[in-house]
């Protein structure tokens, strides 16, 4: 089989004073990333060489002005720009946001222009690179509005064992219930049921949808939104042909570990999906955008103000991130290409019993979608870790 090329992978540095650097270098720290992808870090290389030294991360890499000029086997560093930033590790700062938004604005405009094929972002402060140029509550909104192409994007938390996914995000708690309507909670599903399908390669995906009120509102008693609001959304689901379950009240369906029968679980707001997320998967888990033609994946943790550069930061979910965006390019790839032109791939023709012909369909063609483990960006990097071992 001829060798694809390598996939580009972006990344942007994030908040210069957290741990974005850190999280990055140590990542790439192992040389069997670099066969898996070929990284573009986009930042400052003054900025990258003060936290590098910093840190005492002896983690080469190389300097570059343009995308074009990204080298396989090697992690290539964008120098977005010239400017003198001053580093406070630590300590938030406007300087801080405005370098990170630069950084965030060149990743952008390299992708209208084709230039990486995923971006994987690194944490940023969301009150420092206000200003101007970025009025988003965070990286999912702006992103829908910078490459979004007039697609909704939702935000899936996600790792080995739980997908969950938002219907609002980044929402004061008190403009919660207004936002819970049925229009909303069908399209974020149907965008849910569609990344499960192309993006995870999930066959029939189960949803489990959550209450928005304690005890489901407890038949009206603690509000209506279930009934009148929730339910019906399901049901329309269900007319789509999309497999939605629920209400369900968000304690007893988390504390039971209900989660574990379910492709993925759509919460009403924030926290009631995030805050068990993080419990269950800190250490392992990825924020997916889906829903825009970009693949988008971040750690799932912030800028760590209290421990950047002191060498504490747990690469592990920044690896994960990358693993997953990988992933979901191949995913798409594949889920699209038999449909681009499906008879041909789909099916061949048999000729039995004189002219009389028929359909037949390859042998595992409908055996399930899901990636073979071997296959996962994960398990490629973690074989070739042991080969070098051995």
């Amino acid at each position: 089989m001829e060798q694809e090329r390598k996939i580009r992978v972006a990344i942007t540095q994030g908040d210069t004073n957290g741990v974005g650097y850190e999280v990055i270098f140590k990542v790439f720290a192992d040389p069997s990333m670099l066969e898996l992808c070929t990284p573009i870090i986009y930042g400052s290389s003054k900025i990258a060489a003060y936290h590098r030294k910093a840190l005492n991360l002896e983690v080469p890499y190389i300097v570059i002005n343009h995308a074009e000029e990204a080298r396989d086997g090697r992690l290539n560093l964008l120098n977005c720009f010239d400017d003198e930033v001053k580093i406070e590790l630590g300590q938030p700062s406007q300087e801080a946001g405005n370098a990170a938004l630069k950084a965030l604005d060149r990743a952008m405009t390299d992708y209208r222009s084709e230039l990486y094929d995923v971006l994987v972002t690194a944490p940023i402060n969301k009150a420092t690179i206000q200003s101007p140029g970025f009025h988003f509550p965070g990286h999912t909104e702006y992103i829908e509005t910078s490459v979004g192409d007039g697609q909704k994007a939702l935000m899936i938390l996600m790792n080995d064992q739980l997908r969950v996914a938002l219907v609002t995000t980044h929402l004061p708690i008190k403009d919660v219930a207004q936002a819970i309507t049925k229009d909303a909670v069908i399209q974020k599903a149907t965008i849910f049921h569609q990344a499960l399908r192309r993006d995870f390669r999930v066959n029939n995906p189960r949803i489990a949808i959550l209450a928005l009120n304690p005890h489901a509102g407890d038949n009206g008693l603690l509000g209506a939104e279930e009934k009148n609001v929730i339910s019906p959304a399901i049901e329309a689901l269900a007319e789509k042909g999309i497999q939605a379950f629920g209400p369900y009240p968000a304690d007893g369906f988390f504390g039971a570990g209900s989660y574990l029968h379910f492709d993925g679980i759509l919460a009403m707001y924030h926290d009631q999906g995030l805050a068990p997320f993080k419990t269950i998967a800190l250490e392992n888990g990825v924020n997916y955008t889906a829903g825009l033609p970009i693949v988008r994946t971040s750690p799932d943790h912030g800028t760590a103000y209290d421990i950047a550069g002191q060498d504490k930061a747990d690469e592990n979910s920044m690896r994960q991130a990358v693993y997953t965006a990988i992933d979901v390019f191949r995913n798409r790839k594949n889920y699209d290409a038999p449909l681009q032109n499906p008879l041909p791939k789909l099916f061949h023709e048999k000729r039995e019993d004189g002219d009389k012909a028929r359909f037949t369909r390859p042998k595992d063609q409908f055996k399930s979608d899901s990636p073979r483990r071997s296959e996962r960006s994960s398990e490629v990097v973690a074989e070739k870790k042991t080969e070098a071992e051995s």
